[in-house]
Parts: structure tokens; sequence; C-alpha cells
């Protein structure tokens, strides 16, 4: 990507593209394992995580986690992943989309958290975007804070949402202000809302291959899983 690229997409609140990277990488644990055989299109499935200063104290904690669940997905996958990340002074980044755990753990690349404000926004902007050149079945979004207007981020949501974009949002931390918005959010994209809990590996690989198996197979193949957390996601979703 050229330096004016960089700079159009930056204007148009897209993240930038071609340097790949990001954090809950390995968020897609089991992702492979839900794909449908023989799908005619693969599902797609959007990571956008908050790499911001706040979250640093959970980080390696995480990542540590996310490595783990790597190693669970089949190197031939029917459900393609992106990854994406923001931190920084205005720095939001888009990995290419992939399908098996080798290309995904090469984005792992020791990103480190940096103090700046969230860019929810462009989050939208860019789910928008993609949707639009193929549909995206799910859209995850990890994070822990909201320093942009949250009127103005409902609005986006609730395009996203019209498009028949879900999103499962996870929020890190406890804060109530957050909450609200998050599962405001999720309501507007008809998506899901779930608490991130690294201290809690197993609860959030089970909710994590409830969301894979939804963008694999939609509502179906999430009520062949058997866990209360996908149960729990069921319940939120529309019917």
């Amino acid at each position: 990507m050229t330096d004016k690229d960089a700079i159009a997409r930056n204007k148009a609140g897209l993240p930038e593209q071609g340097k790949v990277s990001g954090d809950i990488a390995a968020f897609v644990e089991k992702v492979g394992q839900m794909a449908r055989p023989g799908a005619a299109q693969d599902g797609r499935l959007l990571f956008a995580l908050d790499a911001t200063m706040s979250r640093q104290p959970t980080w390696d904690l995480a990542c540590s986690l996310q490595a783990e669940m790597f190693r669970a997905i089949p190197k031939a996958s029917a459900l393609q992943v992106q990854l994406l990340y923001f931190r920084g002074f205005g720095e939001c980044r888009a990995s290419k989309w992939v399908v098996n755990a080798d290309a995904l753990a090469k984005l792992m690349t020791g990103i480190a958290c940096q103090g700046g404000n969230t860019q929810i926004s462009k989050v939208f902007a860019h789910a928008r975007a993609e949707h639009a050149k193929r549909r995206v079945n799910a859209v995850v979004y990890v994070g822990d804070a909201i320093e942009e207007n949250v009127d103005d981020l409902a609005e986006k949501a609730g395009q996203l949402g019209l498009l028949g974009c879900p999103m499962f949002v996870f929020q890190e931390g406890r804060d109530m202000r957050v909450e609200a918005a998050f599962r405001e959010f999720a309501r507007l994209t008809k998506g899901a809302y779930a608490r991130f809990d690294a201290s809690a590996p197993q609860e959030l690989a089970a909710l994590l291959k409830a969301v894979a198996a939804y963008a694999s197979g939609g509502r179906d193949l999430l009520k062949l899983q058997g866990s209360g957390q996908a149960q729990a996601l069921l319940a939120q979703l529309p019917r």
C-alpha cells in the first residue's frame, strides 16, 4: 500500500491494510472444526480488537490463551478470518482474510498495547466496507472502553444490523457505561453480548466456539452446540 492509499483510507475512516498483526488472533480456537463441509462459499468472521493501553494488564495472559486456541484450527477450514486492531494515535490495521492456523499464527507478531483513544467507529466502517465486497457472517469485537460518542456509534451499529452483519461484542472489565453501550451495539446489529474473561479460558473457548459455529452455519449449527455459553448466545439472537 502506498502512502497516498493509507492517507485516503484514513480519511474515509477505514483501517490501513497490508501490515498484518493482531492480539486475539487465536480467538478463533476451533473455528475450522465448526465449518460446513462442502459449503459453496466459506463463512467469514472478522475479529476486531482494542489494543489501547488500558488493556495492557491482561494482554499477555490473553495472548497466551489465544495461542493455545490457535493450535486447534485445522489447516483446511471453510471459515475465513480477518484480524483488525487499533491503538496509539489513529493506528488501525487489518490483515488479509486467512483460512488456516499457520497463516493466522504469523499475524501474532508481538503487538504491544499503546496509549490512545478508542476507534470503534473505524471498526464499524471497515465491517461495512468488507461486507459490501462479500458477506461477513459475524463480527467479533473485544474491548474495555469507549471514548467516542456512543450515539454516533449506535447509529453505525444500526447500519450494520440493517445489512445483516451481526456483532458478538466481548467486554473486558466491568465498566457499567461500557456494558450498556456494548449491549446496545449487539442488539442493534442483531448479535449478542458476553464478557471476555481471560481468567476463565474454558468458558471463553466455549463462547468463541459458539461464535465460530454461527459464522459457519448460522442458528442451525449454533443450536447443535451443547454448551451453556452457546445457548446463552442463541437466546440473544433474533429468530
